[in-house]
């Protein structure tokens, strides 16, 4: 029998002008970025929870604390890197994620498929078992005032 686990994440992070935007792995021509210890990249955030989730190893401060130089402006696609080596280790693989960013602005149609691109070598998998998609507040709470950006993330590993 395949031991199948599920997990969850999901991230948040504030906006400031005159930060850079990542997600998914990939920079986003914005005038605004996210307030971060890291580089920001809340998507990477949620779906490392979702992978730590999913093997019941803490979540992401657990392991890449905020507190550590170590981590300071540190590239996100390094932290995803570290937890699917602790997949690996396990001896789970990824059979798919998917990832919903709720962000006011910029709209991100030209950044999914690059972020699918991205994300997929470093899961193990192709990019279309990464889904990624995209979607407003219609204007309401923080994130419809530009204030934030939230992402929940879902993968499926197996052994």
């Amino acid at each position: 029998m395949t031991d199948i686990r599920i997990g969850h994440g999901f991230d948040v992070h504030a906006i400031e002008e005159g930060l850079p935007m990542w997600l998914g792995g990939v920079r986003i021509e914005s005038y605004t970025g996210f307030v971060a210890h890291s580089d920001g990249d809340v998507a990477i955030h949620a779906l490392a929870d979702a992978l730590l989730g999913a093997l019941a190893l803490g979540d992401i401060g657990k392991h890449f604390p905020d507190t550590s130089d170590e981590w300071k402006g540190a590239d996100s696609k390094i932290i995803l890197a570290k937890v699917m080596d602790l997949v690996r280790e396990a001896g789970y693989s990824v059979s798919n994620a998917d990832i919903t960013i709720a962000l006011q602005r910029p709209k991100l149609a030209p950044y999914i498929q690059p972020m699918r691109e991205t994300l997929a070598p470093i899961l193990g998998v192709t990019p279309d078992r990464v889904s990624v998609k995209a979607t407003t507040t219609e204007h309401l709470g923080y994130v419809g005032r530009g204030e934030g950006c939230e992402v929940w993330a879902s993968v499926l590993i197996f052994k």
